[in-house]
């Protein structure tokens, strides 16, 4: 079972991984209505984050991204879990405002290389509270 470098957000989550091979901007790069990605130059546009696992290498600007991410989890079509190789604070600022507004808890680690790796072969995953990720 391979454990989070870091957790920047304690919680728990589970469902099918989205591989996202770039860093992505929620501001101007996620469609807030429908989670959808709409960045036209992202490899993934046209991908759901809706209830799924992201494992990005980080996040991309604007500071407008934390009240996205905030947004779409209020609204139920935000990811389930976020699994990055470098934090990424505006993503933690939305993650702590949605739990502080709305109590809804989305947990958010960080990892190593080796792990991220590991990772992108994957399909699904949960996260445990203690920064356990299990494959599967």
């Amino acid at each position: 079972m391979p454990e989070a470098e870091r957790v920047l957000m304690a919680g728990e989550a589970r469902g099918p991984m989205l591989h996202l091979e770039e860093p992505i901007s929620f501001w101007g790069g996620l469609d807030p209505w429908t989670g959808i990605i709409i960045d036209q130059a992202h490899p993934q546009v046209g991908e759901s984050i809706v209830g799924r696992i992201l494992l990005l290498p980080a996040g991309r600007g604007s500071s407008s991204g934390s009240s996205v991410l905030t947004e779409v989890l209020r609204a139920g079509i935000g990811p389930a879990g976020i699994v990055m190789q470098h934090a990424d604070e505006i993503l933690v600022i939305g993650a702590l405002v949605a739990e502080e507004l709305y109590d809804i808890t989305v947990p958010i680690f960080t990892v190593d290389d080796a792990t991220y790796r590991d990772l992108a072969r994957a399909d699904a995953v949960v996260m445990a509270p203690d920064g356990t990720i299990t494959t599967g």
